[in-house]
């Protein structure tokens, strides 16, 4: 359960099999897989931290969408493209970073990627409403700041924590994207509300962004040491090495971007997941659109509200939908981890079981939400 860790050269330069035996020298430190240092958990934090800004950066203009739509003067079809050029950058964007992340240093990625999302928004603040382009352009550079962070920040969380708190330190981690996605949509609705201006909403996460690249210049190691066997066997330089366990053995072969994504496309576990994300995404990501201006338009239509004709359109439904997505988020990521920890001990299926009869269940309560927003709002938040 040990692994000694030589200091000196980082773990992509040592060797491995019958001449890593041979070949060490110096100092050995023995780290207990169990006992992560304090600048572990602390780097964990900043990470965790920077997570939470930029899901609140991206559900900003979900909060405020209707204000958007006025200012601008969009259609539907036209609103509806600022999340799809957002989506389509981060889609074509993540493979790359993944790519790079894997082969050069991770720490100055993201701090390049949460520098430049947040000077995008910062500048996305300032659009005047004949130049609505520049704004759905500034939308797709946001996709691609976020997907240099979201595609790497967990590697580094993995390598930091060995198997018996790295589910918790990813769940800790993963509990700040609906956190951050609520906060986003109460950013939103709060900052209109006290400012009368929608702008002010864009220009409070780049500040928070900030503070998250200071934070990763100071508190982030410069390069993670991979801790498991079975990381150091996957070099960060793209290099594959042969296991350890055959001593002599000794092999060295570089892969290519398409050999990465093949070798992927053959682990059907790896697949089916994915696609099950997708099609989880595309549902999700339309809701955390148009719930809130869907909302309002009910409200309309039962005659609870009037029509929004001033410059300011005030709505309590993205502060309501925020905090309901803040609470069950926190509720469902510890619920499920708890179950599948319980579960799996009696059945090694527990994940996928979990996984697929919670979306059964949302899709159920998805479609009676729709069905009920026409006459009751009370039971459609319920």
């Amino acid at each position: 359960e040990n692994t000694a860790l030589q200091a000196g050269p980082p773990p992509e330069e040592l060797s491995y099999g019958a001449t890593a035996a041979r070949g060490r020298r110096g100092p050995v430190v023995s780290a207990s897989r169990n006992s992560p240092a304090k600048r572990d958990y602390l780097t964990a934090a900043v990470l965790c931290y920077a997570n939470l800004i930029i899901f609140m950066d991206w559900f900003i203009v979900p909060g405020i969408l209707l204000d958007i739509q006025k200012y601008f003067e969009l259609s539907d079809g036209a609103t509806g493209l600022l999340q799809a050029v957002f989506i389509l950058c981060y889609m074509l964007a993540a493979p790359i970073f993944g790519y790079l992340g894997d082969r050069y240093n991770r720490k100055i990625i993201l701090g390049a990627g949460i520098f430049f999302w947040s000077g995008v928004t910062l500048g996305s603040s300032f659009i005047s409403e004949s130049y609505y382009w520049i704004f759905f352009l500034s939308r797709g550079l946001v996709g691609i700041g976020t997907a240099s962070y979201s595609t790497i920040a967990p590697t580094i969380i993995a390598d930091l924590f060995e198997e018996g708190k790295r589910t918790t330190m990813l769940s800790i981690f993963y509990i700040f994207i609906p956190v951050g996605s609520g906060l986003g949509y109460v950013l939103a609705a709060g900052m209109t509300e006290v400012t009368g201006d929608w702008h002010w909403a864009f220009r409070v996460t780049p500040c928070m962004g900030g503070l998250a690249v200071v934070l990763l210049i100071l508190l982030v190691p410069h390069r993670t040491q991979r801790r498991t066997a079975a990381h150091r066997a996957l070099s960060i330089s793209g290099t594959i090495r042969v296991a350890a366990e055959k001593p002599g053995a000794q092999r060295t072969a570089k892969t290519t971007w398409c050999q990465d994504v093949v070798s992927l496309a053959k682990n059907w576990s790896f697949v089916w997941s994915s696609l099950g994300l997708t099609a989880m995404a595309f549902v999700t990501g339309a809701l955390g659109t148009w719930v809130p201006l869907f909302l309002y338009r009910a409200q309309v239509v039962q005659g609870i509200a009037s029509p929004c004709l001033q410059e300011s359109c005030h709505s309590s439904n993205s502060l309501i939908f925020g905090g309901i997505t803040i609470g069950t988020g926190i509720l469902g990521v510890i619920i499920g981890a708890e179950a599948a920890r319980r579960l799996r001990k009696i059945n090694n299926k527990a994940d996928p079981l979990i996984c697929a009869t919670s979306m059964f269940v949302s899709a159920l309560c998805l479609y009676i939400a729709l069905m009920v927003a026409q006459t009751d709002i009370l039971s459609t938040f319920v």
